[in-house]
């Protein structure tokens, strides 16, 4: 029995019985009159649309409310400083969620951070800012291997699988993108019905389970993909060779979580544990890999086609990089996810300890296109922990084209951050399959605050891209960071992530020694 069905048959039983014994004992009546009030408020609860745990559970969720009358920064406590680990009061949670509900999201007082510890880093303005006009910047995915080409929004939704979320989450999500011309990623576990309810764009996630075109025994269908591929929501579709949660590790779908729905969209059996392997079985080799690239280009009709991967050991990227040379085919993008990114549930050892961060495998992604001379064949997205606009410049200063991110979604939605994704009880109706829990979220609602969201933080990169004295968020470079290394010492992201020159890596006499013994173990035919 749910919180709700519980509220609802209590409230029922106590009201009949205090008026059944007010008609013997005065006292009741009193109480009567007192109690009627609030289970008046308790249906109320239950039924607006604003609240999702109010829904959930009538009467107590008002309580989390209050305290944030009281003082709305409590609930920022629970975020943590990316750069020591150390929580930061009044910051990243609190400004998607007022973004979120298009409330005020300016600061008094000004910064709470430390400017004077090692480590923090700004932008830097100029004394010649720039208004600029154009408030939806868009880059172009598709290079001349790609017949169909994509306008992207600078900012979109990573990967998160219908399953994981609640279908209300992902049409919420779906409708956001909608209303506000951004771009919806499945994440693995197939193209649902939710995924295209609201005809947003969407970037079909290809994974080791090859859910959505897969055949009976689990390899991949060249016949239902193209027929998927082919419906207009679909953008461009991403192969994912890894994820920053749990790099190189599968995933089981048990038995009794694959509904009916779920056994249709991902076309598995009823009644039988899922496996999506560690590794894809449709290629082994760097060249394998790249010739499924033009395959699925060749069955989408000329879609953008890229790969995602959490970088591991470098030589394999280079394998990767080296089989594009020699087979002269190119991805036309590659998402780079950092080792810090979130997923529902995955073992410590890997959320903590495996994968390299976003930054550095950011850095080392970019610097190598150039090296292989590459770079202006395919773009890049980095996906990884991102809630602010400053967040995105960092990460176009190190050579993003775009960014994707699921957690500031996420709590666009209104995820509290319960850490419960993994127990089927969400308080929030976002991360469960519970079909009473995800009527707490109400599309309708979270999708406009989802939209909101993504039009404030890129109105806020256009901004800070304006303030830089730039004629738009394309001309950001490693050169406005600023980053203090120690006490007075100061540097720039352009000093301390140096680019390589474009080419040496193929080049013997000119190859940096960093990138030597990579390099030699590197081959096109195998990983």
């Amino acid at each position: 029995m749910t919180v709700r069905q519980i509220f609802v048959y209590g409230s029922i039983a106590l009201s009949l019985a205090i008026v059944v014994i007010s008609f013997f004992w005065t006292p009741m009546l009193c109480a009567f009159l007192v109690v009627l009030p609030l289970i008046g408020l308790g249906v109320y609860d239950m039924y607006q649309e604003k609240h999702a745990i109010r829904r959930l559970y009538p009467l107590l969720g008002r309580m989390r409310y209050w305290f944030e009358t009281v003082r709305p920064e409590i609930q920022q406590y629970f975020v943590e400083d990316e750069l020591n680990g150390r929580p930061i009061a009044r910051e990243y949670r609190a400004l998607v969620y007022q973004r979120a509900k298009n409330s005020r999201d300016t600061r008094p007082f000004g910064t709470i951070m430390d400017v004077n510890r090692d480590g923090y880093e700004w932008i830097n303005h100029s004394m010649n800012p720039k208004h600029l006009e154009d408030m939806d910047p868009r880059v172009t995915f598709g290079g001349g291997q790609c017949s169909q080409p994509y306008d992207a929004s600078v900012l979109n939704i990573s990967a998160m699988s219908y399953g994981a979320l609640s279908a209300n989450a992902v049409k919420a999500l779906n409708g956001g993108a909608k209303i506000g011309g951004f771009a919806h990623n499945t994440g693995e576990g197939g193209l649902s019905d939710a995924h295209l309810s609201q005809g947003a764009d969407v970037i079909w996630q290809i994974g080791t389970g090859y859910f959505g075109c897969r055949k009976k025994e689990g390899g991949f269908d060249s016949d239902l993909f193209a027929k998927n591929a082919s419906r207009d929501e679909v953008k461009m579709i991403e192969i994912k060779l890894s994820q920053g949660a749990k790099p190189g590790h599968g995933g089981l779908l048990p038995a009794a979580k694959v509904t009916e729905e779920i056994a249709r969209i991902r076309h598995v059996p009823m009644g039988e544990s899922v496996l999506s392997p560690a590794a894809h079985s449709a290629f082994s080799t760097p060249l394998e890999l790249m010739h499924f690239v033009q395959k699925l280009r060749e069955l989408s009709g000329g879609k953008p086609i890229g790969f995602k991967l959490c970088l591991g050991n470098k030589h394999e990227f280079l394998s990767i990089c080296k089989a594009m040379i020699e087979s002269d085919i190119t991805p036309d993008f590659i998402t780079v996810d950092g080792g810090e990114g979130g997923t529902g549930a995955a073992p410590a050892e890997f959320t903590n300890s495996v994968g390299t961060p976003l930054r550095d495998g950011l850095i080392y992604v970019h610097n190598t296109l150039i090296g292989f001379g590459l770079r202006d064949r395919m773009r890049i997205i980095a996906s990884g922990k991102m809630f602010s606009a400053f967040h995105i410049v960092r990460a176009m200063a190190l050579g993003a084209d775009t960014v994707n991110c699921a957690r500031a979604f996420m709590l666009s939605l209104g995820c509290i951050q319960a850490r419960s994704c993994n127990t089927d009880r969400c308080p929030t109706g976002i991360a469960t399959t519970n079909s009473e829990r995800q009527k707490a979220l109400v599309v309708s609602d979270k999708k406009q605050r989802v939209a909101n969201f993504h039009r404030e933080t890129v109105k806020n990169l256009v901004e800070l891209a304006g303030a830089a004295g730039l004629n738009g968020v394309e001309e950001l470079d490693a050169r406005h960071i600023q980053h203090r290394v120690h006490g007075s010492e100061l540097t720039t992201y352009a000093d301390l992530y140096p680019t390589i020159d474009p080419g040496c890596l193929l080049d013997d006499q000119c190859r940096p020694e960093p990138w030597q013994k990579d390099y030699e173990l590197a081959t096109a035919t195998r990983f």
